[in-house]
């Protein structure tokens, strides 16, 4: 499976995004998806994740209430809105499918087998 991700930008504080992952070569049926982001001198960190199966969805404390995660599992697209951001949300952002990951890995990277390139999410005004 490959995974392009899109949508970043430069946005003002308060601001929103959507940002897009395209997954192609595979199905995202069945798989856990989940967004990760990464700041400069910072670790990759779980964002927003949505499991195998089920609609629940989890979050970061830091992004629950502004962030959505969603997926298209016919058209194969993954999707992360993001609103009232503030610099502190200023990474790259990674999306990645897991096709045998469980519930309780969904906010550990190693989780995850496919990634996407990453797009850039830069908060400033």
């Amino acid at each position: 499976v490959q995974l392009q991700a899109s949508g970043g930008g430069l946005v003002q504080p308060g601001g929103s995004v959507r940002l897009s992952c395209a997954a192609s070569g595979g199905t995202l049926r069945g798989s856990a998806m989940g967004w990760f982001r990464q700041a400069p001198g910072k670790e990759r960190e779980f964002v927003a994740g949505s499991p195998r199966t089920g609609s629940a969805t989890y979050y970061a404390d830091a992004v629950k209430g502004r962030f959505t995660i969603s997926r298209d599992n016919v058209n194969n697209m993954g999707y992360l809105q993001m609103n009232s951001l503030t610099p502190e949300d200023t990474a790259v952002y990674y999306c990645a499918v897991g096709p045998r990951a469980i519930t309780s890995s969904l906010t550990t990277p190693a989780a995850y087998y496919y990634w996407g390139q990453g797009t850039q999410v830069t908060v400033s005004s």
